[in-house]
């Protein structure tokens, strides 16, 4: 789909400022349009469409500092990658929901599907920023314009939008990307003899005990790794994109490198002061509080 395309964007920003959530400028969207169940995660039941008791008018968490404590470990888990300002901002030319019943329903239809292409976004732009993925570069390129160009369409266009088609065609040059990192990590590695790649895509490893292994480079696309022991394993290279890292102990664990990895994945997993992150990414101030109490 994107191969033999041109589509130069210079005034691309690969530092990925623009997709990170701004409650201010997208209207709590995310604290409105989506549902949740009360549950470990959320203390109480919101429907669709259905503002959260938390929200304030103006549009920030009035329990922010102590969502966790207050039984909102979710929303502390949830990142828009910047769909909540784009379909404000952009696509609704900075109506407010509250303004208008009829767009608001509209504007909540469309948040999700802006989601999808901004998470997708993400990962083009991180891809992108990889020396490994050169010889992919004009096709991650275009792929990443392409979805720029998505998401600035309309609202009705955005509803009509085959997500599901565009989103495979992007994943396949993911895919390409995790092996062209699989390959420079086999390169850099001179005394391993590992010649095969650990694949573990989709793999159900809750609860496993991976304490202190070597998973450089591994495959873990999409696995469950709920509650996994991987303290002090070596996550380096490793692809993580979609990995269930739910309350898994990274405690000492290096993910420098590691690829495809989000901060939503990093808050809901534990980890420590001695935990490595790749550097766009931010330790958690729950982990503090973790490590005090030797989790």
């Amino acid at each position: 789909m994107f191969e033999d395309q041109d589509y130069p964007n210079p005034k691309r920003d690969n530092s990925r400022s623009n997709l990170h959530a701004d409650s201010e400028n997208c209207f709590g969207l995310c604290c409105v349009a989506l549902p949740f169940a009360a549950s470990a995660d959320f203390a109480i039941d919101k429907d669709a469409g259905k503002p959260c008791p938390n929200l304030q008018s103006d549009f920030r968490c009035s329990i922010h500092k102590s969502l966790r404590q207050q039984g909102f470990k979710g929303c502390t888990v949830f990142e828009c990658f910047g769909a909540g300002q784009k379909v404000s901002k952009v696509t609704f030319g900075g109506v407010d929901w509250r303004e208008d019943p009829e767009m608001a329903s509209e504007m909540f239809n469309v948040f999700p599907i802006m989601h999808q292409l901004h998470e997708m976004l993400w990962y083009l732009t991180e891809a992108l920023s990889l020396k490994a993925s050169r010889p992919i570069h004009k096709e991650l390129s275009y792929a990443l314009d392409e979805t720029e160009r998505l998401s600035q369409l309309s609202s009705n266009s955005l509803m009509e939008l085959d997500v599901p088609s565009h989103r495979a065609a992007v994943n396949a040059l993911l895919l390409r990307t995790s092996e062209l990192v699989w390959t420079e990590s086999c390169r850099q590695q001179k005394n391993s003899k590992r010649s095969k790649r650990i694949d573990h895509q989709r793999a159900d490893l809750i609860g496993a005990n991976r304490r202190g292994a070597d998973l450089r480079g591994a495959n873990l696309r999409g696995a469950y790794l709920i509650a996994a022991n991987l303290r002090g394993a070596d996550l380096r290279a490793a692809d993580l994109i979609g990995a269930d890292l739910r309350d898994a102990d990274l405690r000492g664990a290096d993910l420098t490198e590691s690829i495809f990895l989000t901060q939503v994945q990093i808050n809901s997993a534990k980890g420590d002061a001695h935990t490595k992150l790749p550097y766009l990414l931010s330790r958690p101030t729950h982990w503090s509080a973790l490590s005090k109490k030797q989790i």
